[in-house]
């Protein structure tokens, strides 16, 4: 996982995985364990999926780049604490599944909690065979 900033301003993890690494041959095979996986932590709450290629290609004005064949969100929550309100500004979470031609870009944006952040990062790199 390489960890950047998007836009000089969101720090992001991301991971691109090449088709001939995987046996995930599209962005709905890669979605299912993603879900089993947030259904399986004992503090993440599953929500939903976003199909978000869909979603751009619906507007009137909505633009997606040529290499970007599809791309869908799951989206769920490591709520555990409540103490401010102000952390409801960063949840609830979602990692991002991208299919380019070749590959896929597996991202999210980085929590405010470190178990969270390693818990997603295990997840994307799964998706990797070799």
């Amino acid at each position: 996982m390489q960890e950047r900033l998007f836009k000089e301003k969101y720090p992001i993890h991301t991971i691109e995985i090449a088709k001939s690494e995987t046996t995930y041959t599209d962005v709905d095979s890669i979605i299912i364990p993603l879900v089993e996986h947030v259904k399986a932590h004992p503090v993440s709450t599953y929500i939903g999926i976003f199909d978000h290629y869909s979603h751009t290609a619906s507007l009137e004005d909505g633009e997606i780049a040529a290499d970007i064949l599809n791309a869908k969100n799951v989206l769920f929550c490591f709520g555990k604490e409540l103490k401010d309100p102000m952390v409801m500004a960063v949840r609830p979470r979602a990692i991002g599944v991208a299919e380019m031609p070749d590959s896929f870009v597996l991202s999210f944006l980085e929590a405010p909690n470190l178990a969270a952040n390693e818990a997603m990062q295990q997840w994307c790199k799964a998706i990797r065979d070799l």
